[in-house]
């Protein structure tokens, strides 16, 4: 059996309307991303990843799951296997520049709040930055080679390991997709183990043995669940009220297994986190945020509707809410990048000022704000809004209908017909 990849094109060879849905909910991600890496920010304690067992990041990989189908599905589909994985290996070229760019300047930055001395706080400090500063020709070897990974800079190599199973994975699924899908499980099962790992502090001059905070061989299972969805491997859930019934209440039972509050009053509820705290870890991706954000995902898929029905009827009535939206969920990794160092200046900024019924709205809307303009002008670069903007701009400078005649000596005498 082989696989039939998700084109981006139909099959008489017209362009597909883009799916509302994967740019809405991967817009979504980015902007709790934000909110969320803004440093002691108060609306953190009410996203959505605090009352359950996943959170933004699981909607940000699987998403990119969907999206790298239908990206390079086509490639590997029509050009062949070799051709794929070339632009596969040429996307991760460009998301490992981006992660190399994304520490120098989130350096550079919290050297100069640092050096600025108007913030209380270490930046450099809080986002541990000193081991590299103060080892830093081993810890640079180490970020070339991405076996120095700081927490906070973790979620891109993921990403790109992620990547690079995609050309395995399809060779796989093109023998058979259960292989490709088994495969799948068992990575998983060796990384939430903990039995297959990357380091992440390999220079490290106390021997540090710290993984990668997100184990790719294990975040593998939720990439690819998107992946095989948009590619056909498996097929889209049936909707009905039953399973509308069991998500639900997963994502309800989860609430006092996850919520703080109810936690910090349980000593049962931390006995049994302590206990079992490999089916809930990030690290490894546990098993229960896979089950959460399952549910999580039927949900919102039954919301918007056949197709993204609902959410178009909801982008017809706020079309510059839900266009902002999607806009940053097309523009992803130029978002993400921005969003890095801007969530950390904007944090040190929130603890300048403090937090309060003003300051914290006026952080937090100044960095949407920020990060949707990143992706208007990532969108303008991508579509060369400069070739419109030449052909719509005024006529060159005439040319003579016959050239001036250059003498030996170097002297201009006037063609006939041209003015001396």
């Amino acid at each position: 059996m082989s696989d039939k990849p998700v084109t981006a094109r139909a099959e008489g060879g017209e362009r597909r309307e883009r799916d509302i849905r994967l740019d809405f909910f991967r817009g979504l991600a980015m902007i709790v991303i934000l909110i969320a890496h803004i440093t002691d920010n108060p609306w953190t304690l009410w996203m959505p990843g605090r009352f359950g067992f996943s959170d933004s990041t699981e909607i940000f990989v699987f998403c990119s799951g969907m999206a790298s189908a239908l990206a390079y599905g086509v490639i590997f589909h029509r050009a062949g296997w070799l051709i794929g994985t070339g632009r596969i290996l040429y996307r991760i070229w460009q998301v490992y520049w981006v992660h190399i760019g994304v520490f120098l300047v989130a350096v550079f930055a919290m050297l100069a709040l640092n050096m600025s001395g108007a913030f209380p706080r270490d930046e450099v400090g809080s986002l541990n930055l000193y081991p590299f500063l103060k080892n830093t020709a081993s810890n640079f070897f180490g970020l070339m080679t991405l076996t120095y990974v700081p927490n906070y800079f973790d979620i891109l190599p993921m990403y790109m390991v992620l990547l690079a199973l995609v050309p395995v994975m399809i060779a796989l699924a093109r023998i058979d997709p259960r292989l490709a899908l088994a495969a799948s499980v068992v990575l998983w099962l060796c990384g939430t183990t903990g039995s297959l790992w990357l380091p992440a502090e390999w220079w490290f001059v106390n021997n540090s043995t710290r993984p990668w905070f997100f184990n790719p061989f294990a975040w593998q299972l939720v990439f690819f669940t998107g992946f095989a969805l948009m590619s056909g491997w498996i097929p889209a859930p049936p909707l009905r009220r039953e399973l509308v019934v069991l998500a639900l209440a997963i994502v309800i039972l989860t609430v006092p297994f996850a919520w703080h509050v109810v936690i910090g009053k349980s000593t049962i509820l931390q006995d049994w986190r302590n206990e079992w705290r490999l089916l809930y870890d990030k690290t490894g991706f546990g098993l229960l945020r896979y089950v959460h954000f399952l549910a999580l995902a039927y949900l919102a898929w039954a919301v918007a509707g056949e197709k993204g029905a609902r959410l178009r009827g909801l982008a017809t009535d706020w079309p510059r809410l839900i266009g902002m939206v999607t806009d940053i969920g097309r523009q992803s990794l130029a978002v993400f990048a921005v969003s890095m160092v801007l969530a950390r200046v904007l944090g040190a900024f929130l603890k300048l000022f403090g937090p309060g019924v003003i300051v914290t709205p006026a952080i937090n809307f100044t960095g949407l704000l920020l990060i949707w303009l990143t992706a208007r002008i990532a969108a303008w670069f991508k579509g060369q809004g400069w070739k419109r903007h030449m052909s719509a701009g005024a006529a060159p400078d005439p040319v003579p209908a016959q050239a001036p005649h250059i003498h030996e000596a170097g002297r201009v005498v006037p063609s006939q017909g041209a003015k001396a």
